[in-house]
């Protein structure tokens, strides 16, 4: 027997709990008046209440003369009530979801087994080997009907059921309820092992090239009056209801999707085949659009099947478009990686497209997780809730038990994270004035529930509180706070006694200053200062560290502000990110400058401007200190930046010097030859020193290579160098009438003085400049008329060999600065052979032999690998070999004398025999000694 006989063999035994109304019932068979009373607006009975009616009737049992229970009769009678069914069924167009929304499954299984019997398919023969192409019309589609309803029916069995709330027990009642479930029991049975045929045959469908029909009203009479002659029109092509193509396709794709996906909870590669069909789905609906007459699809139902299985498939193809939220949260909860999950969250409160009970359910998983003992959730949890009641408040809902739990111990980090999704919850510029409304209340109320004065102090300080309430609201709430809260708030009171005692206000306000003396945090610094401007009007808070420090060009405009709190703070801000500069702090520096340029902006064009500069000279050090450090170029904008900076001809802002320092430096540094020689502004190299000597650098490093002819720009660094060195006497006329000198001081008629220039070129790291600077600073040290022996550099002979004046060169200074320029050079690259030499010179000129000598090895061994190859002759010049010749005679060391008198170009013999000599001299005295 087969599946579907077996089927129809259970449905004879079905009862149906509509009792029989025999009046109508009788009126309508007798009368065959069953069109006229559906055409009516309102049928009463309703149609689906027919069926029920007509196949309670045709399946009644017979009992015969003994008394015994026997099938129902295929009598005429019956025959024509199951027809009457399928009539009411034609009518309803055999819409599926009609029929399961109203009638039970075991009275729908008879139905759809009368309409196969009726519709030709031989009893006994499995669906799945029929070729549907080769059917009648009206059979194939009654074979689909068929299996379409059996795989919604399992599919619809495996969602849960609310139970209906039961009524006044009543044993027939219950007995008729307990057959009717185990009938369906019976069935779903049946349906679940043919559910593999069913797919099969539903996948054969959609090969199928040709428009299908199902039995009319029409079709089913002339079934009724003449068989045998309708059989020929039922079979042709325009018998009963058209059903094209597309639209069973579409149908049958939507109810395989259905099953897949309900599959796919076992068997997670079905999902692959569930969104293949419901796209097509899609796809189909866009196609046949609102000509469809007979293609019932629930959109909405769709577009979530869809968006699952974008989840839990996603696409390959990497055209396709972004994936959606959904699939975003699933994948980072497969992944663990909650902190995504956070931030989808909070942007979805701005687009509200997570539906709020999606999100409760990944709390709820998250919950069930941490109660695991995962307790690194824990914080995760607080932060999901904290969205989801952010979400709830923008809503209009009231806040959960769960977050008033979750907010029962409440913390700095909490009260910030809080703080930070309200803020990146609501568009204040586009936001509604009800959604205002709700977030303002809500954080209003959130500190009525704190305890601690310093967490309310932290809210109501914040930027989105202040602009969401108005003045006297905030102080009102504020006043409100203190007189709630006179107490210092301790962590843990171990003696109640003693902590019960009220603090002063001198107490509160030490400790805070203290806080404020401590923190970076600027957000947190205002919420100090705006308390502390709440207890006490009379202090000056910028004061409380000697440590902070403004720069005097800065303090004159910042102490002009008139508002005491916004004084405070611009002077504190500035000058703890000034600190956080010089300790290499960059990050923290940052977060202060910004701040305060932020703060800044509203009102002071002067100090914004200020504070760019400022925030430039970080990103400066800040680059300097970390890639730059390894070679990589700093980003073209920072470079912008610099030039912008450099050609900036605002009157009255304030300027320090170390600024203009700082970006001549870095241009110089990362070989921006080009902008200084050709593109620099006139004004700039009139009025900014710094721009002057920095274009006479660059200038002469792009000159190096040519002829010396052509080294003009060398001639005017020579000059403008040489009257920094230079000094200016001061005379005293005397009584007598004779002029005396009395002092000498650096001359004023430079362009910086010679402190400066040394500080301008200590920040130099590029070695071709610091290279030039060297050499001319060595020609300079040269040039003295004293001299005794001259120190050696490259690129020496660039410069001028006299001066006019040498009496206004402070040649002490000079050589000074030599000094400190090679040790400065020597810790950028301490492996450069002619600084090595310059450094040796020095120590030789000064009679330091063993210091001399060490430099003298060391610059050969670092172009030699150690004395592995041969010493360059550029480096280890005649001069160089003939003062280490010396440095070795006066040390005693006789045999390397005689071994470095062979290195010279012409070998002294002489010299070479003599140190022998010595040698072999001081020999016996060793002995004798």
């Amino acid at each position: 027997m087969s599946a579907e006989a077996a089927d129809r063999e259970a449905a004879t035994s079905s009862r149906p709990c509509t009792p029989p109304q025999t009046s109508w019932f009788e009126f309508l068979l007798e009368e065959s008046l069953l069109e006229k009373h559906l055409r009516k607006p309102c049928p009463d009975p309703a149609p689906v209440q027919l069926i029920v009616q007509f196949l309670e009737q045709a399946s009644k049992p017979s009992v015969n003369e003994q008394n015994q229970v026997q099938p129902p009769p295929d009598n005429k009678r019956n025959r024509i009530l199951k027809l009457l069914a399928l009539k009411v069924a034609a009518h309803l167009k055999w819409d599926l979801d009609i029929l399961e929304k109203s009638l039970s499954v075991p009275v729908l299984n008879m139905l759809l087994n009368e309409l196969l019997c009726i519709s030709k398919v031989p009893p006994g023969t499995k669906h799945v080997d029929m070729d549907l192409a080769t059917l009648p019309p009206t059979t194939a589609m009654a074979i689909l009907l068929y299996n379409r309803w059996a795989i919604r029916t399992i599919v619809q069995s495996s969602f849960p059921v609310k139970q209906a709330k039961p009524g006044p027990p009543q044993l027939s009642v219950m007995n008729q309820m307990q057959q009717e479930k185990e009938l369906t029991e019976n069935i779903l049975k049946v349906l679940k092992e043919q559910a593999s045929d069913s797919i099969l045959v539903l996948e054969a469908a959609l090969k199928l090239n040709k428009d299908l029909y199902v039995h009319t009203m029409r079709t089913l009479d002339l079934l009724a009056v003449e068989p045998g002659m309708v059989n020929g029109e039922t079979e042709s092509s325009t018998a009963g209801l058209k059903i094209r193509t597309e639209e069973m396709q579409c149908q049958v794709c939507y109810d395989l999707g259905a099953a897949y996906f309900q599959q796919g909870s076992t068997n997670s590669a079905v999902y692959e085949n569930a969104r293949e069909k419901f796209f097509r789905t899609k796809e189909l609906i866009a196609e046949i659009g609102s000509l469809s007459l007979h293609c019932t699809i629930d959109e909405k139902r769709l577009a979530g099947y869809c968006q699952a299985c974008d989840v839990l498939v996603p696409s390959s193809d990497s055209t396709s478009q972004q994936l959606t939220p959904y699939s975003q949260v699933h994948i980072c909860l497969r992944s663990g990686n909650y902190q995504d999950v956070v931030k989808i969250f909070i942007e979805d409160n701005l687009t509200f497209s997570l539906p709020i009970q999606f999100r409760q359910s990944v709390l709820r998983e998250l919950f069930q997780k941490a109660q695991q003992g995962n307790e690194a959730l824990d914080e995760i949890c607080f932060k999901v809730c904290a969205c989801n009641t952010v979400r709830d408040i923008l809503e209009g809902r009231a806040i959960s038990v769960q977050f008033n739990q979750l907010f029962l111990r409440p913390n700095k980090e909490k009260i910030d994270f809080l703080l930070e999704v309200c803020s990146r919850s609501i568009n204040l510029e586009k936001a509604s004035d009800s959604l205002k409304g709700n977030m303002a209340a809500f954080l209003k109320n959130v500190c009525l529930g704190l305890e601690d004065l310093q967490y309310v102090f932290m809210i109501s300080s914040h930027e989105l509180f202040i602009t969401l309430l108005k003045d006297e609201e905030r102080k009102l709430l504020v006043d409100q706070m203190r007189k709630r809260s006179p107490r210092v708030n301790l962590c843990i009171k171990p003696v109640t006694s003693f902590y019960d005692i009220p603090a002063s206000a001198s107490v509160n306000i030490g400790q805070l200053e203290h806080q404020l003396i401590l923190s970076v945090d600027p957000w947190r610094i205002r919420q100090i200062l705006i308390e502390l401007h709440g207890m006490t009007s009379e202090r000056q808070f910028w004061t409380v560290s000697n440590k902070w420090e403004v720069p005097s060009v800065y303090s004159g405009v910042i102490l002009g502000i008139k508002d005491n709190l916004t004084r405070d703070l611009v002077y504190i801000l500035m000058a703890k990110g000034l600190h956080c500069s010089t300790v290499k702090d960059f990050s923290h520096a940052k977060q202060l400058f910004a701040a305060c340029l932020e703060l800044v902006t509203e009102f002071s064009p002067k100090l914004r401007q200020v504070m760019l500069n400022e925030m430039l000279l970080l990103d400066i050090h800040t680059h300097e200190a970390g890639t730059g450090q390894s070679g990589e170029r700093p980003p073209s904008d920072l470079i912008s930046r610099v030039r912008g900076y450099l050609e900036m001809r605002l009157p009255d802002i304030p300027l320090r010097q170390v600024i203009a320092e700082e970006c001549v430096a870095f241009m110089l540094n990362w070989r921006e030859n080009e902008y200084l020689t050709l593109q620099v502004p006139a004004f700039l190299l009139q009025n900014n020193p710094y721009v002057k000597l920095g274009q006479l650098l660059a200038a002469t490093c792009k000159e190096l290579p040519g002829p010396k002819e052509s080294r003009r720009t060398a001639k005017d660094l020579w000059e403008v160098v040489v009257q920094i060195c230079s000094v200016s006497s001061q005379h005293k006329r005397g009584n007598d009438g004779r002029v005396s000198l009395i002092k000498q001081r650096e001359s004023t008629l430079g362009i910086m003085y010679r402190s400066e220039l040394l500080s301008f070129i200590k920040k130099l790291r590029e070695p071709l400049v610091l290279t030039i600077i060297l050499s001319l600073f060595v020609k300079l040290h040269n040039v003295r008329e004293d001299i005794v022996n001259d120190i050696t550099a490259e690129h020496i002979s660039i410069w001028p060999s006299s001066i006019p004046n040498l009496q206004s060169v402070d040649f002490e200074a000079v050589a000074i600065t030599v000094k400190e320029l090679v040790r400065y050079a020597l810790s950028i690259n301490p492996n450069t052979h002619s600084w090595l030499i310059i450094q040796a010179d020095i120590y030789f000129a000064t009679n330091q032999y063993s210091a001399a000598l060490h430099y003298y090895l060391q610059a050969g061994a670092v172009c030699s690998d150690f004395f592995n190859k041969a010493v360059p002759p550029d480096v280890y010049t005649d001069q160089v070999i003939k003062r280490m010749i010396k440095c070795c005679s006066l040390l005693n060391c006789h045999t390397q004398v005689a071994i470095l008198c062979q290195f010279l170009r012409e070998i002294d013999y002489k010299t070479a025999f003599k140190s022998l000599q010595e040698q072999n001299r001081s020999k016996p005295s060793a002995r004798q000694n």
